[in-house]
């Protein structure tokens, strides 16, 4: 079993695109640590959000335990952090996260990561999701990507659909 450990970026925008379901089908267990799953039910998190971890999904688990972060990790925001040092921790085979600043933190201390764009790659992939859709659906947010990386991945999908 592959040890998939998640910040809140990803869950929150696959929950407010409606494509949160991908996550089992891709992955048989995300692990949170408890501050992100305080940022998940905070009430500044978007109701979607709240209510759909309400529904208490049985392939998250929480992970109680506060993990103590080294300095440099510690500039991130604290769920960010708290990600990080649970994936190493658990040695994670991959880490969820879209925060550029915090991608590049864990990529230094040799975690694999990945986050909402490329989980919604791999999904479509497995013809699990049709991303350009994902991607409209994403717009609506206030989702930040990085244009020229969702410019190869567009261009990617539309030649795999034309096969």
């Amino acid at each position: 079993m592959r040890i998939v450990v998640a910040d809140t970026g990803p869950l929150n925008y696959l929950v407010l695109i409606g494509q949160v379901h991908l996550l089992p089908a891709l992955f048989e267990k995300v692990i949170v640590p408890t501050v992100v799953y305080q940022e998940l039910t905070s009430p500044r998190a978007p109701l979607p959000v709240r209510l759909w971890l309400n529904s208490n999904p049985l392939w998250l688990e929480l992970h109680n335990e506060t993990l103590e972060a080294e300095p440099l990790i510690l500039t991130l925001d604290a769920g960010e952090a708290q990600a990080i040092q649970l994936a190493i921790l658990l040695q994670a085979d991959l880490l969820l996260i879209d925060d550029r600043k915090g991608v590049k933190l864990a990529q230094a201390k040799g975690l694999r990561v990945t986050g909402t764009l490329g989980l919604l790659d791999l999904a479509a992939d497995r013809n699990l999701v049709d991303f350009e859709e994902a991607i409209q659906q994403l717009e609506l947010t206030n989702f930040r990507r990085p244009l020229d990386v969702l410019d190869l991945l567009l261009t990617k999908h539309k030649k795999s659909q034309t096969k």
